[in-house]
Order: C-alpha cells, then sequence, then structure tokens
C-alpha cells in the first residue's frame, strides 16, 4: 500500500534545486515545473513486478453501435450503414472496416457496459479520465482547478518511478479544442496539485518527430559542457559541511539532478528517437502521429514507465465540430475513410507488437472515448450542430477495449440492450475502470490524499476494480 508524502515538507528543497542545479544542467527554459512535476520522489507502491497501462483515449467519442458493438438486426435508421464480420474468436463480431483489429480479438476484451451520465465532451473527458462525477454543471470544456486529477496525476504521484523517467507520461498532445485558452477538463493534478501533471511528450502530426519542452540543450552547449557541469556541482555538494545544508538535502537535490540529466541523456540520444526503430515497424504502426504515438508508447512500456497516456489526434482536431471521433455529421465516411483505417492498422499493430514481445502480460491496454453514440441516427442529445448523417453524444452505453494485464482477451464482457442504447449487464462506471487501472499497477485506489482546494481528505478512486476480467 502507497503511503502518503507530504509536498509541501520538500518545497524549500527543491527551491535549491531549481536555484543552482537548472543552470548546472545547462537547460534552455527554467525547468522548475517540469523537475518538480516529472521528476518528483518516488512513493511506495505494492508492486511486486514491472506493471505498466496504456490508457489509448479517443476524444470526440467513437460510435459504439457502428464499431463494436453492432445490431445489424436493428432497423437501418438504428444499425447503420456497415455491416458486421467475424473476428478470430468465434461468436464475436466488430465493424467491417476493422479488419486487422479483428484478427487480433484473441487478445481483446470488448468490455460493452461503459456507462455515466456526462453529455458535454469537457465533463465527460473528466468523469473518464478522472474516475470521478463531474464537481458542477457542464457549462464549459475547460480546466478549472476545483477538476478531480487525472488517473495520469494519480500515478505521477503513487506510481513507481524508474530509471529516472516519471511514472506517469502523455503524449503527443494535451487535448484542447481549437480557440480555446485551457486544455480539456480532467487532464490535470487540479485540486490535487498542479506539481503532478504528467510529463507531455510532444508530438509533431506532419513529421511524427518527439520532443519534451524545456529539456532541450542550447545550440551553443555541447554535451561534454553539461558532464562538466555536472562534476562542478558534485565537488560544491561534496564540499558543503555539517554547517551547510543537511545530507537528506543534498541527497535530494543529486537524486533531481540525476534524473532530469537522465532524461537529457535518454532524450538527446535513445528513447525518443523513434526513427532509431527498424522501417518494417514504423510502417507496420503506420505513419500516422497516432500509429507512431503508440510505438513511441511501447518504447516507454519497455522503459518502465507505468503509465502512458495517448491522446488521439488526427487531421480534424482543428475542427471545432466534429473534433476527432465526434461525427455529428456525415459519421460514416467520416469512420470509413479516416478513424478506422488509422485506428485498424495502429491498435492491432500494438497489441501485436506487445504480445510477440512478450509485454502484454504486465502491460494493461485500455482505449475508450469519453462517451459513444445516439442509437439513432440524427438523434438530439447535446449538440445542435447534429445532423440526419451524423450521430450526437451518448453516455449511457458505450465500449472500451482492453487487452493485456491479465484481462482475459476474446471475450466479451457485459452487455446492452437490442439499440445499444442503455447496459443490460454489467455496467461499469468511470470510477471502477480507474480503479482497475490504478490496481493493475499496484496502487491502492482507496487510499486517501488532502484537497489542496478544500483541504479534504479523498480516495484516489471510489470505483471498484474488476476482479472478473481474467
Amino acid at each position: 500500500m502507497a503511503t502518503r508524502n507530504s509536498p509541501r515538507s520538500e518545497v524549500s528543497r527543491r527551491s535549491l534545486v531549481t536555484a543552482a542545479g537548472a543552470p548546472l544542467l545547462g537547460l534552455s527554459t527554467n525547468p522548475w515545473g517540469l523537475l518538480q512535476r516529472a521528476v518528483a520522489a518516488p512513493r511506495q507502491t505494492k508492486n511486486k513486478q514491472t506493471r505498466s497501462c496504456v490508457l489509448f483515449f479517443l476524444f470526440g467519442g467513437p460510435s459504439q453501435i457502428d464499431l463494436w458493438d453492432m445490431k445489424p438486426t436493428a432497423p437501418v435508421e438504428i444499425r447503420g450503414d456497415f455491416r458486421p464480420v467475424a473476428t478470430s474468436v468465434a461468436g464475436i463480431h466488430v465493424c467491417e472496416h476493422l479488419p486487422q483489429v479483428a484478427q487480433q480479438m484473441d487478445k481483446i476484451c470488448l468490455l460493452r457496459s461503459m456507462t455515466h451520465n456526462m453529455n458535454v465532451h469537457g465533463p465527460a473527458c473528466s468523469e473518464v479520465i478522472s474516475g470521478r462525477e463531474y464537481f458542477g454543471a457542464p457549462t464549459t470544456d475547460q480546466a478549472t482547478e476545483q477538476d478531480w486529477p487525472s488517473t495520469s496525476a494519480m500515478v505521477m504521484r503513487y506510481g513507481q518511478s524508474r530509471g529516472g523517467l516519471p511514472a506517469s507520461i502523455v503524449l503527443p498532445w494535451y487535448l484542447q479544442f481549437p480557440g480555446q485558452a485551457r486544455r480539456i477538463a480532467g487532464q490535470t493534478g487540479a485540486r490535487m496539485g498542479e506539481r503532478y501533471n504528467a510529463m507531455l511528450v510532444q508530438g509533431d502530426d506532419k513529421t511524427s518527430q518527439f520532443q519534451i519542452d524545456g529539456l532541450r540543450l542550447r545550440e551553443t552547449l555541447p554535451r561534454t559542457r553539461i558532464q562538466r557541469r555536472s562534476q562542478l556541482l558534485d565537488e560544491l555538494l561534496d564540499q558543503a559541511g555539517p554547517g551547510g545544508w543537511s545530507g537528506k538535502s543534498i541527497g535530494g537535490w543529486r537524486r533531481h539532478r540525476d534524473r532530469a540529466q537522465t532524461l537529457i541523456e535518454r532524450r538527446a540520444g535513445r528513447l525518443l528517437d523513434i526513427e532509431r526503430e527498424p522501417t518494417p515497424i514504423r510502417e507496420r504502426y503506420g505513419k500516422t502521429i497516432v500509429g507512431q504515438s503508440l510505438l513511441m508508447a511501447r518504447r516507454l512500456v519497455e522503459a518502465d514507465v507505468p503509465l502512458v497516456t495517448v491522446n488521439w489526434m488526427d487531421e480534424t482536431k482543428i475542427d471545432g465540430v466534429n473534433t476527432c471521433w465526434d461525427t455529428h455529421q456525415e459519421n460514416f465516411p467520416k469512420l470509413k475513410n479516416l478513424l478506422c483505417p488509422i485506428f485498424d492498422q495502429s491498435f492491432s499493430a500494438f497489441v501485436e507488437d506487445l504480445h510477440q514481445r512478450g509485454l502484454l502480460e504486465t502491460t494493461l491496454v485500455v482505449a475508450i472515448g469519453e462517451f459513444g453514440r445516439t442509437p439513432h441516427m440524427g438523434q438530439f442529445s447535446q449538440s445542435s450542430n447534429t445532423k440526419k448523417t451524423g450521430r450526437d453524444h451518448w453516455p449511457s452505453a458505450f465500449t472500451a477495449l482492453l487487452a493485456g494485464g491479465g484481462v482475459r482477451g476474446g471475450q466479451v464482457y457485459g452487455a446492452t440492450n437490442h439499440h445499444a442504447a442503455f447496459v443490460a449487464d454489467k455496467p461499469v462506471s468511470p470510477a471502477d475502470l480507474v480503479a482497475t487501472i490504478l490496481d493493475h499497477l499496484g496502487i491502492d485506489p482507496t487510499q486517501h490524499y488532502v484537497d489542496e482546494l478544500q483541504g479534504l481528505n479523498h480516495a484516489l478512486s471510489p470505483g471498484q476494480a474488476l476482479r472478473d476480467l481474467g
């Protein structure tokens, strides 16, 4: 069981790290916020082996009834244009436009009974990502200090950081609607504390390259000079006598410095250099930012990062009406021509790659959006932008795809009614899913933290970890 450490007890020591350690490292920008969030001292967990989770967030809300919970006997205005196809597991069918995913179904669990009550993007993202009901009225999509902490923030605080890397990484972007000043709700440390925000590894959707802001080396500062500065810092710390800083402060300083330098070395050399991957592997994932982000996620899993969040990104991210998996209009052409081909190639490659490398057993993969889509075509539930050719938001019943991490593949968990409108068996809340992720990572979801907004104690998750997926 994890133990709670008071973050405020380390402020003074961390301030010293910033004041003297950062200039000696020669970082291009002030890395205080990054160091405070990304290389904070590891907390104890109950991990007995290296476990990871990849949360693949399908921003916008994919249509459950058109993709993985199809109802072929329903009227055409409900079942839509697509046909189901057989998978590698007898009796399980998915959309005809997901043929490669269909062949990996023996490793995948279709959890068809996700449900909550929020039909607005931002608050719904918050509910799924944090595992908590939204704190107020759904009047904004943007993050506020009142938000519940994201799963990535919980793991950042209580997860086991290894090898100098942070416990929680997000890529290739933090979700944000065009024209809005702040990221989508639910992606921050919020009331737990912004210093627990996961580290962002930014991806370029044009070049599929990745980088960490704040850890770029200055062009005028060669690596040898960085190394000499590090040696000088060691000498200064060694000369600090009894009248100087405490041994604990010096040890903390060294630990933060070493982790920052590890990040620099890995960033400049191996870890984030996606081009080190063989060309056939990169092509198998697909040369899209989604595919390359999942490939980067696999590299981070190999580097023992506990939680990697991959946020869906495609060319429609700048569309304020039909952003990513949002399909208020032209639902079927967008799924067939853009979304399904990217997902089918990248997700199937990711699951297959983890399996072949022996990583799937200890890596829990969760692919989910913030909600599903309306059972009836053109049905109004939230957005007046919905046309007869589209589907509106629908949180009452939707699907999550799970693989690995002890989850038995080739199964359907839960069920919906004849129109995929409501859960008929084994309902699963976002709280349950978050508790399952935390439990897999060896983090007790019942442990408490102090709410910095109100000074109250809260459990990490009020949900129950799913014990019958194996």
